[in-house]
Parts: C-alpha cells; structure tokens; sequence
C-alpha cells in the first residue's frame, strides 16, 4: 500500500505545526486509500548540514543522516506542514530536505501551509526545491491563516472548509505517489 509521511516542517518550541500536523493526520488515518504516519524533523536533530559529500553521491557518513534517509526512503509521497519565516519555509525544514537526494526522488508532495498570508510564500519556495529533488508536487495545498485560523496566533481552530481542502491535497498525493510507483522500481 502506498505509504504517505506528514512531515512536521518546524522545530521552534511552541511551535504551530504540531497541531497542524496532527490535525491532517487525524482526517488521513479515516481514509483507506494509504497508509499514513507522522514524521517530525526534530526527533532527528539533524545539525546545520554536516556531510562532507554532496547529497546526490548517497555517500552518507553520519548516523542521524543515515536514519533520516532510511524513513525517507520507506515512504511514496509527503505532505509538508511548513509555517512561513520570513517569506520562505522554516530553516529546519530545508536542512532536512537538503541532507539527501535519492530518497525524495519519483515521489509526490503536497503542503500544508500556515502564516500571515496562509504561508502561501512558503510554499512556492519548496515547490522550486521539489522540482530540483524529482518530486512532484501538486497542485492543491491548504493555507491556513494565522488571523482566521488560529486564535491568538496560537491556538489552531481551523476553519471548517479546511478539511475538505485536506481532503483534496490527499486525494492528490496518493493518486501521484500511486502513478510514481513504476518509476521507483525502474530506479531501484
């Protein structure tokens, strides 16, 4: 069965993306279509980059790099949860896209975004990234605004269309994730 991460893009303490992720998480585990699973980036503390070779080579020296590529090998698609800093992504989320290569390769990413404009920004930054990496990123996404849903800027109350827009990006990163497969095993 196709197997889709909900990556937690954020490792700032207090950080939104936790209940976000969890929240997508909920409505994916009352689907069937896939299996989903949660990923944080900080249970992997991965330090600013500190691989000597290229990602690209898959020569990987440390242990938490070599962990991290093997749950990001295991996986057919992604769908990031990423806040939005300063018109981009968050800078843990890109360091633990930049530590591999093969492992994101004929895969499928949707997001999940969430900032003062819906994290719309950052969203278009790791459309570039995914393009570099072979993954195809799809065309729906959720922006969630921190004025609407969230109150005080903190606490996650999502408006009710969102889950509906949940929905589609799912809809969409199990169909291209599905549609990959026979790339993967060519490269495999």
């Amino acid at each position: 069965m196709t197997r889709i991460a909900i990556i937690i893009g954020s490792t700032r303490p207090g950080r939104n993306g936790e209940a976000v992720a969890h929240w997508v998480f909920d409505i994916a585990k009352q689907r069937d279509d896939a299996e989903y699973e949660l990923v944080d980036i900080a249970d992997y503390h991965l330090p600013h980059l500190d691989e000597a070779m290229p990602p690209s080579l898959g020569q990987y020296a440390h242990p938490h790099t070599k962990a991290w590529a093997a749950t990001i090998a295991s996986f057919d698609g992604f769908v990031f949860v990423t806040p939005e800093y300063n018109h981009s992504t968050s800078g843990a989320l890109k360091n633990a896209i930049d530590f591999l290569f093969a492992e994101w390769n004929n895969k499928a990413a949707g997001f999940v975004s969430y900032g003062a404009v819906g994290g719309a920004r950052a969203v278009e930054h790791l459309r570039l990234v995914m393009g570099e990496l072979m993954v195809a990123d799809v065309r729906n996404q959720v922006a969630l605004s921190l004025h609407t849903d969230f109150e005080n800027y903190s606490r996650f109350t999502p408006a009710p269309h969102q889950i509906e827009a949940v929905g589609a990006v799912l809809d969409q990163v199990v169909a291209w994730s599905t549609a990959l497969a026979a790339l993967r095993v060519q490269a495999a």
